[in-house]
């Protein structure tokens, strides 16, 4: 990993633990200059108007205040929580960090080692979603 701006996936579904990988990549991670990249990823089935457009390589990276507005949330079909949104808001004042978020479409488990590659991650942190070491 190289010196300076570091660029960290956070995998963000809004639960207890995904919220709780947040809190922990502010408090303990992240350092002035670094770059949050927010993944997403909604089911096949998630409908949203870009879907079809970008199904095979996810969004565009989408800046944080955009990604605030309704408008933008609603095209993608993605309901964030507004105290992640709000944190992220205030580290990225505060440290000068870059926040962008990424939206995928598909299993959870293949588009997230996809976007570690095309992101060019340095790190990637994500909570779990209370599944033990036997259930897949």
């Amino acid at each position: 990993m190289a010196a300076g701006k570091r660029t960290i996936g956070l995998a963000m579904d809004y639960s207890p633990s995904s919220k709780a990988a947040m809190r922990w990549v502010v408090e303990n991670l992240v350092k002035a200059g670094d770059r949050i990249i927010l993944i997403h990823v909604l089911p096949k089935g998630a409908d949203a108007s870009h879907k079809g457009l970008w199904k095979s390589t996810g969004s565009p990276l989408i800046p944080l205040l955009e990604f605030m507005e309704m408008n933008v949330q609603a095209r993608y079909g993605v309901n964030p929580d507004k105290e992640v949104l709000e944190i992220l808001q205030a580290e990225s004042k505060s440290k000068q960090v870059e926040i962008l978020a990424k939206i995928y479409w598909g299993d959870a488990r293949e588009k997230l080692c996809e976007a570690v590659d095309d992101l060019k991650v340095d790190s990637v942190v994500l909570g779990c979603r209370g599944l033990g070491p036997l259930k897949r």
